[in-house]
């Protein structure tokens, strides 16, 4: 079988979970390449996932790198020139959220794969995770009649990387990096990809992350949805005891709760502490949840295949760059919301170099 060759780009966090999912659930994937900035971290995470070939330029490794498909696991400042330069050389796309820092440069992406005829694939786990696909096939199953309100919280006590903190390479906090999830999720549960009619939404700084950054560490979102459903994101930098992700659905027949996380996981009491309990877990001693098979649990396997299918196939992905333009702004018009106090219809135009602006009022 002629395998589907992979460019990864990126060597943190998500970038590791990509490779696990590749390597243990996508066989007809193979990654040939990886670039970081860094030339030593980049040889280093090739040297351990077994990758031939590693990189830090940019360009030299989408046109040497012999790939099919470019996987885009870099800070998000960093986007817009990645998928250009990979539709530039013909390259497919999987690229992880948000999108892009602002809508100007989502628009220029998505024309940009489209003229080259590639596909641009919005990594969003939340619509490939098991038990919340299971909930999203309840409800078109009509377990719970006709959706009213939606929950979907993401918490934990702040990101493993410090660009994240940095407003400039993130462009925003807990609502960018996390709310996006939430917002796709959404999208996802009412199908059709639904008309938004406003957001509201709610900001906080400096709970416990001091001076380290200026963005939000707490954020609450509120869409409202054509047809009257509401959704609201619930989102956290400031959670202590590690991650909580749930799901809750409220319908005129019935309701769904899901958790992410609790379900999948082995209650464990430890006096010394010990390895890895769950992501963003501050300490393994005393009582913990200890996870496993968390990437396959979020969804990034699921999520995987289906892309390097797309492809091998040439199918319509589930989801696409247009669905990351929507969630971008989306959260656009929160950031401006949690600003003004109101709430911002749709479609929201206003420009701002990154979606936090709107807040900050840079």
């Amino acid at each position: 079988m002629t395998k589907t060759k992979v460019l990864i780009l990126g060597s943190g966090f998500i970038a590791e979970i990509h490779m696990e999912s590749y390597q243990r659930f996508v066989p007809e994937a193979e990654v040939v390449g990886v670039f970081t900035r860094d030339a030593q971290k980049a040889q280093k995470f090739a040297d351990r996932f077994g990758i031939p070939n590693s990189y830090d330029d940019l360009e030299k490794a989408i046109a040497e790198s012999d790939c099919d498909v470019v996987d885009i696991c870099l800070p998000n400042v960093i986007h817009h020139k990645a998928v250009l330069a990979a539709a530039a050389s013909g390259k497919h796309v999987i690229i992880e959220k948000p999108l892009a820092m602002n809508l100007e440069q989502a628009d220029e992406m998505i024309l940009a794969c489209k003229k080259a005829d590639r596909k641009l694939m919005y990594a969003e786990e939340l619509c490939f995770a098991p038990k919340y696909e299971r909930t999203r096939k309840l409800v078109s199953e009509d377990a719970v009649g006709k959706i009213y309100q939606m929950r979907q919280c993401e918490k934990h006590s702040g990101p493993h990387s410090d660009w994240f903190y940095d407003a400039e390479q993130s462009g925003g906090g807990a609502l960018m990096d996390m709310g996006c999830h939430g917002i796709a999720w959404f999208r996802w549960m009412l199908g059709g990809r639904p008309k938004v009619v406003s957001v509201f939404a709610h900001m906080q700084n400096d709970l416990i992350h001091g001076g380290r950054t200026t963005v939000e560490e707490n954020s609450v979102c509120m869409v409202e949805f054509e047809g009257g459903a509401i959704g609201i994101a619930e989102n956290s930098w400031a959670k202590h005891g590690g991650m909580d992700d749930r799901v809750e659905i409220y319908g005129t027949g019935g309701v769904i709760y899901a958790d992410l996380f609790m379900g999948n996981s082995a209650l464990t009491y430890s006096e010394e502490g010990y390895g890895y309990a769950m992501e963003k877990a501050g300490s393994t001693k005393g009582w913990t949840f200890t996870m496993f098979e968390e990437a396959f649990n979020q969804g990034y396997p699921q999520e995987l295949h289906h892309f390097i299918d797309c492809i091998r196939n040439d199918k319509e992905p589930l989801v696409t760059g247009e669905d990351g333009r929507a969630v971008l702004e989306i959260m656009c018009a929160a950031y401006a919301s949690a600003r003004s106090g109101a709430k911002v219809t749709l479609p929201f135009s206003a420009k701002a170099d990154k979606p936090i602006d709107h807040w900050l009022g840079a």
